[in-house]
């Protein structure tokens, strides 16, 4: 599976990752890109699945008939995330095209 991390994904994430592609908006050299081409190129270089902490992302962008999955994390923070790390990543990897999947820390 092709992961491409947007800007703001914490990048200690990708170990729970480490059986599939991970790349990063930044890597990719694509930091430049606003969401509707950044999505656009991310389909096009076969990514499966899009992972943001963009909270307005279906409210900015049409993700209807889209290639990809896209999960929204709800919180940046590392620290937060870290105990519930294994769960994002079980929800990425489930990730189907087209899902558009927001993953939120337990209360």
């Amino acid at each position: 599976m092709k992961i491409l991390f947007d800007q703001g994904t914490p990048v200690p994430l990708r170990k729970g990752l480490s059986s599939h592609e991970v790349d990063t908006v930044y890597e990719k050299g694509w930091s430049r890109f606003v969401n509707g081409d950044l999505l656009r190129a991310t389909e096009e270089a076969g990514y499966d699945v899009f992972v943001t902490t963009d909270k307005n992302l279906k409210y900015q962008q049409n993700l209807q008939d889209r290639s990809l999955a896209v999960v929204v994390i709800l919180s940046a923070s590392w620290p937060k995330l870290r105990a519930h790390a294994e769960a994002l990543c079980a929800l990425i990897e489930s990730a189907a095209p087209g899902d558009y999947t927001e993953f939120a820390l337990p209360d």
